[in-house]
């Protein structure tokens, strides 16, 4: 049984929550604010920790503001956006530069600043979880609920691009007219310059009937259908199979990059060029140099460094990612300068990298986990041999800040760091640092 409590707001955690303290324990509380004083409700109680609800504001915090969102607080896809754009992304960089100092014990010499996009309808891919619930007399389309496997009863969605967004309701009424309702988990989105692509997930096949309606329905709102029956390898376009393929461009760069909708590519297209002009600013890669763009996936970062008239070695775990990159750079004239390799860099040794060759540059962006493997193989002994500039994309500050201390430990120097604002609303944080040779 929950029990209510007062307490003031310290500051936010890395989910958006409020850390508060009381009788020894830190609290999280959920739709809290730093410097608020709140009253909550516990949902699950640890010896030192206890997570909990908000229940009361007594008084407001300057930037809490109206979430524009009708289901917030109920969806689980967003936490953050009670708090003003802005203060989201300051909180944020403090993020980034805690975890670099409780967790890597090192400061960036500077703090980048923060790279803002549109703070709403920015979210070009995603996945939509499908629920027949018979009690509500209808097919959910949405999110889950926060903290919980039960699909959210959404009407639109904020973050997603609008035209996806206004499709919600109808999409649900299309997926509880077929046969197959009860068969079909998910629906992923994927969003192109030229296609809008929904790839339905069914574990039976559609009947004729429910095939007729999914066609017109593609044909009335514009989009492509693919169906995807087992595993990734089994999606396939259904209809129109005359539509134009995904991609997504760079035009600083005169690049163009098709790409699958199973293929990992950012969410938020327009962020994501702004991101690469940064990372090639802070790369500065020069005609002659070699680098290498390590968790290279489509060929995100190695095209942009290879136009400049580097010679670039994309490696990547995926085979059918380096297929892709290939594609790309044959396609965008860029083969000559842009070579790629499937290697499995989170197993890499200072042997296997060592055998890779000389890079004058690295471009690094991991998953989650990190590079700490890569990161731990790339300069011991190489003395002169060891790349003299290093440029870090990261999606977890605590991975970053990990592998920044094995790179200070290694001769470098942290010069920059900071946050690119890439999941407006959400707790996800997106930043990239510089590291150089102290030498240099």
């Amino acid at each position: 049984m929950s029990t209510e409590n007062r307490v003031k707001i310290e500051s936010l955690d890395q989910e958006g929550r409020g850390i508060a303290r009381s009788e020894g324990k830190v609290i999280f509380i959920e739709g809290a604010l730093t410097g608020e004083l709140v009253s909550y409700s516990s949902y699950r109680k640890k010896p030192s920790f206890e997570l909990a609800q908000v229940t009361q504001i007594h008084n407001s915090s300057a930037m809490r503001v109206k979430p524009k969102c009708a289901h917030f607080g109920v969806c689980g896809g967003c936490s953050m956006q009670h708090l003003d754009a802005r203060a989201q992304v300051a909180v944020k960089q403090r993020i980034l530069e805690d975890s670099l100092w409780h967790i890597g014990k090192v400061r960036a010499e500077t703090i980048l600043r923060p790279i803002y996009g549109q703070a709403w309808g920015y979210r070009e891919r995603a996945r939509l979880s499908v629920r027949h619930v018979i009690k509500k007399g209808k097919t959910l389309v949405g999110f889950h609920e926060k903290r919980s496997s039960f699909v959210a009863d959404m009407q639109h969605c904020e973050i997603l691009v609008p035209k996806i967004a206004a499709l919600i309701p109808q999409l649900s009424e299309l997926v509880h007219g077929l046969s197959i309702r009860d068969r079909v988990p998910q629906i992923e989105v994927a969003v192109g310059e030229h296609v809008d692509v929904l790839v339905l997930r069914v574990m039976d096949a559609p009947s004729v009937e429910d095939e007729a309606a999914l066609r017109a329905f593609a044909d009335l709102h514009g989009i492509q259908f693919w169906l995807q029956t087992k595993g990734y390898d089994t999606i396939a376009p259904f209809h129109p199979m005359e539509a134009p393929p995904l991609s997504y461009s760079l035009p600083e760069f005169g690049i163009t990059m098709p790409f699958a909708p199973s293929e990992f590519t950012q969410v938020n297209s327009a962020l994501n060029r702004v991101m690469i002009s940064r990372a090639m600013r802070l790369l500065d890669p020069q005609p002659g140099e070699r680098i290498a763009d390590l968790f290279c996936g489509l060929g995100n970062f190695t095209l942009p460094i290879a136009r400049s008239g580097a010679q670039v070695l994309g490696i990547e775990g995926s085979e059918t990612l380096v297929a892709r990159a290939r594609h790309n750079a044959d396609l965008n004239g860029l083969a000559g300068n842009a070579k790629f390799a499937a290697m499995n860099l989170f197993a890499m040794t200072e042997a296997g990298f060592d055998g890779l060759g000389e890079f004058d540059k690295l471009l690094i962006d991991p998953p989650r986990d990190g590079a700490l493997e890569l990161v731990r193989s790339i300069v011991v002994g190489k003395g002169e041999r060891a790349p003299q500039r290093i440029v870090y994309v990261s999606c977890n500050p605590a991975t970053l800040a990990r592998d920044a201390a094995e790179l200070i430990q290694r001769g470098y120097v942290l010069k920059s760091a900071g946050v690119m604002n890439m999941f407006p609303h959400t707790s996800h944080v997106e930043s990239i640092a510089l590291f150089v040779k102290e030498s240099e």
